[in-house]
């Protein structure tokens, strides 16, 4: 068979994981795989399209082949990929990538109404792979497990990290409220390319969180990322609360948009400002910040809309 693969959100940045696993079997039954040519590629016997973000747009060429298979969360949240192929190691050279990529645990009980892996996944981290399913002695590991912490396995499996000795690089965010002393202690023996967590709400009970481990974790600033979740059910100055607070911490917030197409242009200022390492960590105060260019367009075109 000859198999041409879609990339919806495009493959320039992060490689989708679906498709090296889809590869990669295929590959094993010695069908032709290679990215879909519309121009050039000719007749496809079936193409694969893979979407992670709701918010990439439809691929809109025109495909030469009449069986097409559309999956991942982008599309919905119910196309699972066969169990032969979920659990093959990824053909990582159909992006050319030298880092191993994967899931040790599936799920999270939290339930947040902004995030769809509870329903897509479940309220439970369960372990769903051993670390040499995915990493074949690599220099580095991308984790993009949920909720890594929740799992009951996991100070085994972050033990089994240690071991790689590798750099790991936890992705999707480690679960601070979940964090204990020996958790923090075999942190701190891992080879780390980075650390995320989370603060999504306003609530002190993260923040006491973050501020007791912080001592305990042994990374700077630059190797410790917090997400800031905005513009879902905060105040403007409850997400420059949080932004104050961890860089008073020594943290390396991350501001994220929930519904970036109706964020306020404060917002869009703020996030522009925190993400901007350059800027927030030359600039003590976001009220001291100068709005560029582009946004300042935007502002004065809604002052217009107004009167």
């Amino acid at each position: 068979m000859k198999i041409g693969l879609i990339d919806v959100d495009g493959h320039s940045n992060f490689p989708n994981l679906a498709l090296m696993k889809i590869s990669a079997w295929h590959k094993s039954q010695n069908d032709d795989v290679s990215f879909y040519d519309g121009l050039f590629g000719g007749q496809y016997d079936r193409v694969y399209m893979a979407k992670v973000f709701t918010t990439t747009r439809q691929y809109e060429q025109v495909i030469n082949c009449s069986d097409i298979i559309r999956g991942g969360t982008g599309y919905d949240l119910t196309t699972d990929l066969p169990s032969e192929v979920e659990n093959i190691y990824p053909d990582y050279d159909l992006y050319n990538v030298k880092s191993a990529y994967g899931f040790l645990t599936r799920g999270c009980p939290r339930g947040c109404n902004f995030c769809i892996v509870g329903d897509k996944e479940g309220l439970k981290s369960v372990q769903v792979a051993e670390l040499p399913d995915f990493w074949h002695g690599q220099k580095e590991i991308i984790l993009l497990d949920p909720n890594l912490l929740a799992c009951e396995k996991s100070d085994q499996l972050l033990q089994d990290l240690i071991g790689s000795g590798a750099w790991v690089d936890f992705t999707q965010g480690l679960d601070i409220r979940l964090m204990t002393d020996y958790r923090a202690e075999l942190l701190n023996q891992m080879k780390i390319k980075m650390i995320h967590f989370a603060w999504d709400n306003a609530d002190d009970y993260t923040y006491q969180k973050l501020k007791y481990f912080r001592p305990l974790l042994n990374y700077s600033r630059r190797k410790l990322g917090v997400f800031i979740l905005t513009n879902f059910n905060t105040t403007f100055d409850q997400d420059l609360e949080r932004i104050y607070k961890l860089k008073e911490l020594q943290y390396d917030p991350y501001v994220m948009i929930y519904d970036k197409n109706n964020a306020s242009l404060q917002n869009l200022r703020v996030q522009r400002w925190t993400n901007n390492k350059i800027l927030f960590q030359s600039t003590e105060k976001f009220e001291d910040v100068k709005m560029d260019r582009k946004l300042a367009a935007r502002e004065n075109k809604t002052k217009k809309q107004v009167r």
